[in-house]
Order: structure tokens, then sequence, then C-alpha cells
């Protein structure tokens, strides 16, 4: 994989995919087979994020020479999903559909935008800026991942 965008767009889809499989559990009232299954799309978001908040936003801050701007957006919608998964493990424990979909209305909306932004704006921002440090990130993501792994 040869850039960012590539790389982590990836894990859009992968999370995406999980978060629908959990969300159909709690369609169906499978409460048990709910809370595995979230707690799965739970783990990989935060990998995701983590690599995201850990490796890229500060090689792209250093880069840019600040850290405000589209990185500080992108912590705070992290930071808002997060809440947002919280709400949604806790209804699950409770068995509340109503109170998980009260949350997953906004988490949907919220994921999409924030990924629209990330892969049509920061990813080809980030691809542009870091240049020659691009596959030394790069291979520090995947060893992110490959840690990740070992620990699974």
């Amino acid at each position: 994989m040869s850039s960012i965008g590539t790389f982590l767009g990836r894990d859009h889809q992968q999370c995406d995919d999980q978060y629908a499989l959990a969300e159909a559990r709690v369609v169906g009232k499978q409460w048990e087979l709910a809370s595995g299954d979230f707690a799965a799309f739970r783990g990989m978001l935060e990998h995701h994020l983590g690599m995201e908040e850990q490796l890229m936003f500060p090689a792209l801050e250093q880069a840019m020479g600040h850290s405000g701007g589209p990185t500080a957006v992108m912590r705070g919608e992290h930071g808002h999903m997060r809440e947002l998964v919280q709400g949604m493990a806790d209804a699950i424990v409770a068995q509340d559909g109503d109170e998980f979909f009260s949350h997953a209305d906004t988490l949907r909306m919220l994921m999409r935008q924030h990924n629209l932004k990330e892969e049509g704006i920061l990813y080809p921002m980030a691809d542009r800026f870091l240049g020659e440090q691009l596959p030394q990130l790069l291979d520090q993501m995947r060893a992110f991942e490959a840690a990740a792994e070992q620990g699974a």
C-alpha cells in the first residue's frame, strides 16, 4: 500500500462492515451476539483512531508546522464518536434497543461525514505533506497493526 488513503480507507470499510453486523444483532435482539460483535467493532474503531492519533496526526502536524486545523477537528470528532460508542455499549448491556439506536443514528451520520473528510481531504493532504516520510509512516502503521494482531 503506497498511500495513507489506501491504508486507512481499508480500515474505514472494515469498521463499517463490523458495525453493520453488530447493528443487525441489535435489531434482532440477539443481545449476546450483539455484545460480542459490537465489542469487535469498538476494538477495530479504537485501533483505527489510535493509528491516526498516535502516528499520522503527529507526523502531519510536524510536517505542517502546527497542531491546529484539520487534525484538531478530527480529534474532536474522534472524542464525540467515543462518547456515542460508550452510550451504545451501555445500551447493549441494558438490552435497550431504543437507547442504542438513539446513539446509532448520530454515530452513523458522524462516521460517514468524518470518513468523507478524511478520505477526500485529510489523507490526500497527508500524502502530499509527508512526501519522503510516507514510506516510514506506512511501515509504522503496519507495525502498529501487527502489534495489535499479536495482542488479540
